[in-house]
């Protein structure tokens, strides 16, 4: 990942708050289509324009030709509005976030937590997240309704992981079980993007605690009650892994031997 910077001059009258409205419809259109990761642009007035800092995937993310038709009219928005077509500065590797995949994606998995900030569409071959512009969207012109899952799902994460849960139970149910409507949204999600590019996608099934940890191991697949357990975790971390499902998952995590 990189960090870069996209000034925006003032180029005709315009107030701060129409060029505001601009400057976050275009960026909202970059988010929505994976050419910028997460939902925070601090945005600067500079004297005669405005400067926004972000974190792109890789660093010709800007590209004109990878950019979706609703940031291409979001772009002509800021014309009209009196600032000019925005100049990218990349300033270097982002060394708190993840790196994008160097290899080949012959497979791809939908996995996310709480602590990421990049692409949930993650290569098989080394489970490194990959834009989201190089690929055709479940539906419409972006990735927008990819994105909001994987919004749902990160906050849920989050709220389980604390150690004094208000929701108790009910953030962990809606990301480990199967029929939950977070995860059915999911493997809709990962059936239409497979379709679409023409690529097997798997959805990582999380698993962090279990009624039975003596029968975690044996579990079968939830989706077709086959026989789903790999003799050598994939990844280092998923125990299981169904081809017919395209579903993966892992022993539940209270019940791992430290």
């Amino acid at each position: 990942m990189y960090l870069a910077e996209l000034s925006y001059k003032v180029v005709a009258d315009t107030s701060f708050s129409r060029a505001e409205a601009t400057i976050r419809l275009y960026t909202e259109a970059l988010i929505f289509n994976g050419n910028v990761l997460g939902r925070e642009f601090p945005t600067a007035w500079q004297q005669d324009r405005f400067s926004s800092r972000l974190v792109i995937p890789t660093e010709n993310a800007l590209h004109r030709s990878h950019l979706s038709t609703r940031a291409l009219q979001a772009e002509q928005q800021l014309m009209a509005a009196g600032l000019a077509y925005p100049k990218l500065q990349v300033l270097g590797m982002d060394i708190m976030s993840q790196h994008s995949s160097n290899s080949a994606a012959e497979a791809l998995v939908l996995f996310t937590t709480f602590s990421d900030n990049c692409s949930p569409l993650r290569n098989l071959a080394d489970l490194a997240p990959l834009p989201l512009y190089q690929f055709q969207p479940a539906s419409g012109v972006d990735h927008e309704s990819l994105i909001r899952w994987q919004i749902q799902f990160q906050a849920l994460d989050e709220v389980q992981q604390q150690q004094k849960r208000v929701l108790k139970k009910s953030a962990e149910n809606s990301l480990q079980q199967y029929q939950s409507v977070l995860n059915q949204q999911g493997r809709q999600l990962a059936g239409r993007i497979s379709r679409r590019n023409q690529l097997p996608v798997y959805y990582a099934l999380y698993s962090g605690s279990s009624k039975n940890c003596a029968a975690e191991a044996s579990k079968p697949c939830p989706g077709c009650g086959g026989s789903w357990r790999l003799d050598t975790p994939l990844l280092a971390l998923f125990d299981f892994k169904c081809d017919n499902c395209h579903l993966l998952s892992n022993i539940a995590w209270e019940c791992q031997t430290p």
